[in-house]
């Protein structure tokens, strides 16, 4: 019964965003609730990995009805390792919602909207089934709907109908490819779809299949050309908002890919030349967006893009070397793009604006704080020994040994406009001299916080810069988690014994 384990993260969510709507119009409360659901979620996510790192891939059959008749959780590495990635995340964007979010958006049920989110998240990471991964996809894209357009604001729903508009797009391409699929296979356990799907006659049709998902994956992924709702919605909503989606939606996307790629369908050299063309273009987009940016969070969608593009071009290559960087490389960007958002949610506190024209002496001002910021910001560059240094070592390897030397140029390309970029962020909003509008009393709006409300906008930010610290300086740790992942992926035949042979 010790594989039940797998079932608790997303138990704990699901009651605490129960629980939380019966106090739906006690925001104190709400708080309190929300912050202990996430602390006992980390905990239980901690509790998860540690056990999947013990005793390997973990299955659940649900109602005791066994693979492939019955839906199936699998808990292998990968999926461990991002449930516990989504818990740290969603207790620093918990922390921070407290403070940062408005009463007035919180009364409309923002924490048990935000917990049925992470439910989503952790139920897309674990499902077994393809079906069941799209019924998560659709929890997750109905949660963040709902969070994005919280306040009714004219920039929020118009972000949000860009955002809901092309993921619902992305919604019917999955369900149709899963149609197709259905009818060919008869099954829609992944495991079992595996054996059967290299068994069709019609492999022109498998193709076009897999071409399909990898539309609708990308499309959620925000890769080239399909990203462009992502920097259209992503600055709207509170920064809270835009931390969690961040860190995690895009990432759910490539989880998808990951799993649907390595599992269901074979890596055809043609698929294979799709992804890294993606992929390349993707980075080179993404890097060039960022560059003609002026607001901060628009700045930082850009780089999820090109950031993207990394992990694709790793998938790609599909050898052990290059999904090993693909998976550190997801462990790093998850972190570092949750802190990032509530980097620039703490600014805009400041300054009362994300625009980097209208902002500046944050340095002179904070010092400390400005200190700490700046970790997050170099591991998002990679200056050696951050985390953002070790999963590119890894790539570049891969693209050698392969000859993609395309890449090689745009991982390149990536790094150095990303270096431009925050170091042009931070000559302007940390280093240049306080404009004359920060006198205006309502620009002090941090300042006059009490320590406590102070303690709630900086904690989170400090607890993933300290997560960002262990994964650069423990990065040997992190190697071997990922190398461990990468052997889980490339070899598919321990995922489905475990998925088939436990039945």
């Amino acid at each position: 019964m010790t594989n039940h384990i797998i079932t608790l993260p997303l138990l704990v969510n699901l009651f605490i965003s129960i629980i939380l709507m019966f106090y739906w119009r006690k925001v104190r409360l709400q708080k309190i609730v929300s912050v202990a659901g996430s602390v006992l979620g980390l905990a239980v996510a901690i509790l998860v990995f540690i056990h999947v790192y013990q005793n390997g891939t973990q299955t659940v059959a649900s109602g005791n009805w066994s693979a492939p008749f019955g839906i199936v959780l699998v808990g292998d590495m990968l999926a461990a390792t991002l449930i516990l990635l989504t818990a740290i995340s969603a207790l620093a964007v918990s922390v921070f919602s407290t403070v940062a979010v408005i009463n007035a958006r919180l009364r409309f049920g923002y924490f048990s909207v935000f917990h049925f989110l992470i439910l989503g998240l952790n139920g897309a990471f674990l499902t077994g089934d393809i079906f069941n991964l799209y019924v998560w996809f659709e929890i997750i894209i109905i949660s963040s709907f709902v969070l994005i357009s919280i306040g009714g604001e004219k920039n929020q729903l118009e972000g949000a109908v860009k955002y809901f508009t092309l993921n619902f797009f992305a919604s019917m391409i999955f369900l149709t490819a899963l149609g197709i699929l259905y009818g060919l296979a008869g099954t829609l356990n992944m495991a079992d779809l595996s054996a059967k799907v290299s068994q069709i006659d019609n492999q022109v049709l498998v193709e076009v299949c897999a071409i399909l998902f990898l539309v609708g994956f990308g499309i959620k992924s925000a890769v080239f050309p399909l990203y462009f709702w992502l920097p259209a919605s992503y600055h709207t909503p509170p920064a809270a908002v835009s931390a969690i989606f961040s860190g995690l939606l895009t990432k759910v996307g490539v989880y998808a890919m990951i799993r649907v790629f390595s599992v269901i369908f074979e890596m055809t050299p043609f698929l294979q030349t799709l992804l890294m063309v993606i992929a390349v273009l993707t980075i080179f987009s993404g890097g060039v967006g960022s560059l003609i940016q002026n607001n901060i969070r628009k700045v930082f969608s850009y780089l999820i893009i090109c950031h993207i593009g990394f992990m694709i071009g790793g998938l790609a290559m599909f050898t052990k070397v290059a999904i090993a960087g693909v998976a550190f490389y997801l462990i790093h960007d998850i972190i570092i793009k949750t802190n990032l958002f509530l980097i620039a949610g703490l600014i805009f506190r400041m300054k009362a604006s994300s625009s980097m024209r209208k902002i500046g002496g944050i340095y002179s001002n904070y010092p400390k704080l400005s200190l700490l910021i700046s970790i997050p910001l170099f591991s998002l560059i990679g200056i050696p020994p951050l985390s953002g240094f070790w999963p590119k070592i890894s790539l570049i390897i891969a693209s050698f040994e392969l000859k993609h030397y395309w890449f090689f140029g745009a991982l390149i390309f990536g790094s150095f406009i990303t270096l431009v970029i925050i170091a042009r962020l931070w000559s302007r909003v940390f280093w240049k001299e306080q404009p004359k509008m920060d006198s205006n009393p309502k620009f002090n709006y941090f300042y006059q916080l009490s320590k406590f409300d102070k303690m709630r906008f900086v904690l989170p930010i400090v607890l993933l810069t300290i997560v960002t610290l262990y994964i650069g300086f423990g990065a040997e740790h992190i190697q071997e988690i990922s190398t461990r992942i990468a052997e889980e992926i490339v070899n598919k035949d321990l995922y489905i014994n475990a998925v088939l042979k436990s039945s």
